[in-house]
């Protein structure tokens, strides 16, 4: 259970899990720390020797990965980029293409007004210096940073974490757009949503266990 929560404090602090995600997998761990056989509804899941909360991950990212696919196909089909230059397509593998890719379509530009609390802030660069010190004062999930490449601005900020904007956040951004501080457009990432993953990959584990091991035993038994 404590190594459950160790990794997942770290997927956080490395910013690639948003809070909510952290507490949910965390929640799992503390109420099922194991897997468990429902003996009165007659379900006997594949158990693992690992703790169950490493069963809800695995069988969450089992799951996701057919709808990341699916989602990362129709941003292809949809990119005019790739329809324009066939090349680019064809080399998507180049680590160029995958940045580009990225950089083109999981991201877009939103008003300040329709903001809402969990966005992903991309790089917004600014120079006025009471923007940095508004953000700083709240100690909110977005953060201030010097430039280093771009002799046009000072600063820039944008989300420290997964988690993304808090309301407070949200808030300043709203106040600094109104007293025409910061322009009235943002850039934000598109994100994923991975609650209804770990959501469905619980009950996959409650009811069928760790999918990996179930793959693994009907491979061997095949073979």
């Amino acid at each position: 259970m404590f190594v459950t929560y160790i990794i997942t404090f770290l997927f956080w602090k490395l910013k690639i899990w948003g809070g909510g995600d952290v507490k949910l997998l965390t929640a799992i761990a503390t109420v099922i720390p194991f897997g468990i056989n429902l003996n009165f509804l007659n379900i006997y899941p594949q158990l693992s020797v690992y703790p169950f909360s490493f069963t809800v991950i695995i069988n969450s990212i089992l799951i996701a990965f057919p709808f990341l696919l699916i989602f990362t196909g129709y941003l292809i089909l949809k990119n005019t980029m790739f329809n324009s230059n066939k090349d680019i397509l064809f080399s998507f593998l180049n680590i160029n293409s995958i940045s580009l890719f990225l950089k083109l379509n999981l991201n877009k530009l939103i008003l300040i007004k329709d903001l809402k609390e969990g966005m992903i802030i991309n790089d917004y660069y600014f120079n006025n210096e009471k923007i940095a010190v508004l953000i700083s004062d709240i100690n909110g999930n977005l953060k201030v940073y010097k430039t280093k490449n771009n002799p046009d601005f000072n600063y820039y900020f944008k989300s420290q974490s997964a988690g993304g904007i808090t309301a407070q956040d949200m808030y300043l951004l709203k106040i600094m757009n109104a007293q025409k501080i910061i322009s009235n457009s943002i850039s934000v990432k598109i994100g994923f949503p991975f609650a209804p993953a770990i959501f469905a990959g619980f009950l996959i584990s409650v009811i069928y266990g760790d999918l990996m091991l179930l793959f693994i035993k009907k491979f061997f038994l095949v073979m």
